[in-house]
């Protein structure tokens, strides 16, 4: 029988591993985006660029959750939070810079 901790465990690997898969599938659909037409527009290597930020901040998204899942269902050590924070801090801060890449504005500035 698994414990609760063990389940948890098989589902922020599973989930980890659904953050990758999701990095990669984007990577492989923005290249074949590029590929097919992309090279021919203008804006080519912008949407380029646009579409393989997308799928990097989903999967960003994924492999937080996952950490945080990780983290909870351990018994929670001092050590162990400092860490799972530390993790958020860098991935949000990759994800807003991301967002100012993406967008050309910071998600905290009004879309005026």
């Amino acid at each position: 029988m698994l414990t609760f901790r063990e389940i948890a465990e098989n589902v922020g690997v599973f989930i980890d591993g659904l953050g990758v898969l999701v990095i990669v599938v984007g990577l492989v659909i923005a290249s074949c985006r590029y590929l097919a037409s992309g090279r021919k527009e203008s804006d080519g290597y912008k949407r380029y660029r646009q579409n393989l930020g997308r799928g990097i901040l989903l999967g960003l998204e994924f492999l937080m959750a996952a950490d945080i899942i990780r983290t909870v269902a351990v018994a929670p050590t001092l050590q162990g939070v400092l860490v799972l924070g530390m993790i958020v801090l860098i991935r949000t801060f990759l994800s807003m810079a991301l967002e100012v890449e993406l967008v050309g504005r910071g998600p905290w500035q009004s879309k005026a």
